[in-house]
């Protein structure tokens, strides 16, 4: 939990408004998807004792689309060629409320929830009797596990216009949730928008940085706003202006992005997404971060200092590493013991934990090979292919390093060692973002790392990310990072792929098969398959699957093999249709090697029997 988030722990009723934006398509059709996710969000917080509150916009917009498809159909070809005449913003309210509220009601119903609409106007809350009836009414239904739903009623608004008259007591869903959060007295508002918070300017322009606390002090006056919502009446002007109004009032505001699926649940757990409005964030220590450009342009800097020496003093550099390592090896080892005794605590799967653990001799074997590593060829300068493209005019392909990296990797503390002096060696900046799980494993050896750089290239070669909410600011610096690659499931690799304009070198799914032909030598075949499987199991290059000619099922050196295996391997003979003319023998003998606590799943057959097929 961020430190700046401790409060959610003592929040029980809670108003979350959605906009426009998030409650519809580009094309002004409802989203249905994110309106799904917003409900199971909803449900899940319902059914753990929280008290929601919903605030929602997109009737209008709602209305609008089906007015429009009406007009249409209604319309000659001749009415068709005159000028179009924009639809009534409260005519477009009355037809889309009743859309919008059936739609949330399925949609409850569906995860067994009870909704109710409420739908008022700024001149209810002139009424002190309305006020307190409200709270009553709200009150009552919050008992029962209900949870309302309010929207503005703007088909009988009394302003001028819908989107233009910006008096009253509240005059857009952004502030008439914050008025109703200070009303009920909520303990927390979460705004959803389209973008993951405030940003210091237009979240489109890559030297804007994302607020995670909003200070008035600091902030008012210095953030550059862009477009407004490109529907709705909003905006972030709106939205700032709204939670700048309830956190004064002493209910604290996040505005984040209503995009993510679970972002609703992330907030309540108290992970630093989105931006914070709260009345003492001004008292608060102001974190020491430092911000994704600065550190991203640092690594370059110093990377360009790294390429200027000779292979030489980066040899140097890399042999100072190892004995850094091994000098600090019992502070290293004390605190990834913290981090595993934490996971462990934490009930996480022992093969994380396992790769988690630095194990007796990995700090000697990791200095080992990165002085193994420093003795080899200089990889920069290399001339990889010269042509003669004419007379005295000759084309070289030579290598050089990429510039500045982003790495994403999972929770293996090792990884950052290997990574980090691959990086040097070939005069590359890095920027690392390893797995919480191994924190102070990372913190600890990046320390020591760094420490071990001259200042004639600077420590911030090598920059270290802390926090998962800085990734989506890095991966907007296409104009400093050069390369991501994100090693981890194939989710985060295509998630990462989307999110940005840098390369990325990502993978696909592993197949991690052994194959022994029946012209193998035996000896040799046995040594590299215990090697595949029983050196390092937990490893995702691990073997999984051994596949082996039928001709050797019922040889010796088959049986010897099986053998070896059986002492250390849980072995599940795996079951494929016989849809190929093969004898019955192979498929009885063919078997898939995991560790006990995979499964075999369809994939990998389907994968094998496609193996199988190009094999024969």
């Amino acid at each position: 939990m961020d430190s700046t988030r401790t409060f959610v722990k003592d929040v029980k009723r809670v108003v979350v408004k959605v906009g426009t934006a998030v409650v519809t398509r580009s094309d002004g059709r409802l989203a249905l998807g994110r309106l799904g996710a917003l409900c199971e969000q909803l449900k899940e917080l319902n059914s753990r004792g929280f008290e929601v509150i919903l605030v929602t916009s997109g009737a209008v917009g709602v209305g609008r689309q089906r007015l429009k498809y009406r007009k249409l159909v209604n319309s000659s070809f001749a009415d068709l060629q005159k000028p179009q005449v924009e639809l009534d913003g409260k005519a477009c309210a009355a037809v889309g409320q009743s859309g919008l509220m059936a739609l949330y009601d399925v949609l409850f119903s569906q995860l067994d929830v009870t909704s109710s609409q409420l739908l008022v106007t700024d001149n209810n809350f002139r009424d002190s009797d309305f006020r307190l009836q409200l709270s009553e009414t709200v009150k009552s239904l919050l008992a029962l596990r209900v949870i309302p739903i309010f929207n503005e009623n703007d088909a009988i608004s009394t302003r001028i216009a819908v989107y233009e008259d910006s008096s009253g007591i509240f005059w857009d869903n952004d502030s008439l949730a914050a008025l109703l959060a200070t009303e009920l007295k909520a303990d927390l508002l979460i705004l959803l928008s389209d973008v993951e918070g405030l940003y210091s300017g237009p979240p489109s322009e890559a030297n804007s940085k994302l607020i995670h606390t909003y200070i008035k002090e600091t902030h008012q006056g210095g953030i550059t706003f862009g477009d407004k919502s490109r529907v709705g009446r909003g905006g972030m002007t709106a939205k700032v202006k709204a939670a700048v109004h309830a956190a004064y009032a002493g209910v604290p505001v996040i505005i984040t992005s209503g995009y993510a699926t679970d972002n609703i649940i992330k907030v309540l757990q108290g992970e630093r997404i989105g931006t914070l409005f709260h009345k003492d964030a001004h008292l608060w220590a102001p974190r020491k971060d430092v911000g994704a450009r600065e550190m991203a342009v640092a690594a370059r800097d110093c990377s360009r200092r790294l390429q200027g020496l000779s292979s030489e003093n980066r040899r140097k550099i890399l042999l100072d590493i190892a004995d850094a390592l091994e000098t600090n090896e019992k502070l290293i080892k004390a605190e990834n013991g913290a981090d595993v005794v934490t996971a462990q605590q934490a009930g996480y799967d022992k093969s994380l934990i396992s790769r988690l653990e630095l194990k007796p001799g990995k700090i000697s074997g990791l200095a080992k090979s990165i002085r193994v590593l420093a003795d080899m060829e200089e990889p920069i300068g290399q001339i990889l292919k010269r042509t003669e493209l004419a007379d005295g005019l000759v084309l070289e392909k030579t290598s050089s390093p990429l510039g500045v990296l982003l790495i994403v990797f999972e929770s293996r503390p090792d990884a950052l060692v290997q990574i980090a002096s691959l990086a040097i060696r070939s005069g590359n900046g890095l920027l690392l973002k390893g797995g919480k799980e191994a924190k102070r494993s990372n913190a600890i050896l990046h320390k020591v790392i760094t420490s071990a750089i001259p200042d004639t290239v600077g420590e911030k070669l090598i920059g270290l990310v802390t926090s998962r909410e800085e990734i989506p600011d890095l991966l907007k610096l296409d104009d400093v990072i050069d390369l991501v690659i994100p090693r981890g499931s194939n989710k985060l690799v295509s998630q990462i792929k989307e999110s940005t304009k840098i390369p990325v070198l990502g993978h696909a799914d592993g197949i991690c098969h052994v194959y022994v032909d029946k012209s193998a030598n035996m000896e040799m075949a046995k040594q590299i398959v215990l090697d595949a499987k029983m050196d390092y199991p937990a490893a995702c290059n691990a073997m999984e699957t051994l596949l082996v000619h039928n001709e050797l099922l019922n040889t010796s050196g088959f049986n010897e093999l099986i053998a070896g295996l059986r002492s250390e391997v849980h072995i599940r003979i795996a079951s494929l249709q016989k849809t190929m003319k093969l004898p019955n023998s192979f498929y009885d003998k063919l078997i898939a090697l995991q560790s006990s606590s995979m499964q075999v799943q369809g994939s990998v057959m389907e994968l094998v029997l496609d193996l199988v097929q190009r094999l024969e």
